[in-house]
C-alpha cells in the first residue's frame, strides 16, 4: 500500500502540478526535493513508497538520482515524470531501474494510472 510519495523536480511549478494530480482522498504523505541529490537524501530520510522523478535537474540529474536511490534500496519504486521523451533518455532511466515514464504535463488520469500500477506491483 502506498502511504508516502516523494516528488523530485527542480521546478516548483512542476511539483505543484504533479501534487495537484495526486488523489487527495487517499491520505498520502507528500515530500518534495528540488534536485536529484536532494531527492536521494530525501529518499533515504523518508523512505517513500513511490518517487516521482524529473530527468533534467541541476546538481544531479534524474537518471543518476534514480541509480543512486536503487543502489540504496533495490526495491525502490521510481516513476519518471519528464518532458524529455527521447528514446535514449527513457532507455537510460529505465535501464537504471525506473519503473515507468510519465510524460509532462501530468494529468490526474496518468498519475492515478501510475499509482494503480505501483499498488499492483507492491501489493
Amino acid at each position: 500500500m502506498i502511504t508516502k510519495i516523494l516528488i523530485v523536480d527542480d521546478s516548483p511549478i512542476s511539483r505543484k502540478m504533479l501534487k495537484s494530480c495526486i488523489p487527495k482522498d487517499r491520505g498520502y504523505e507528500l515530500f518534495e526535493a528540488g534536485d536529484g541529490l536532494a531527492g536521494v537524501e530525501a529518499y533515504k530520510k523518508y523512505q517513500p513508497d513511490v518517487t516521482f522523478m524529473d530527468l533534467t535537474m541541476p546538481v544531479m540529474d534524474g537518471t543518476c538520482a534514480t541509480e543512486e536511490i536503487r543502489k540504496h534500496d533495490p526495491n525502490a519504486t521510481v516513476i519518471v515524470c519528464t518532458a524529455d521523451i527521447q528514446v535514449k533518455s527513457i532507455g537510460n532511466v529505465l535501464s537504471v531501474g525506473a519503473m515507468m515514464v510519465v510524460k509532462k504535463p501530468p494529468t490526474k488520469e496518468t498519475i492515478e494510472d501510475a499509482l494503480s500500477q505501483v499498488e499492483k506491483r507492491i501489493g
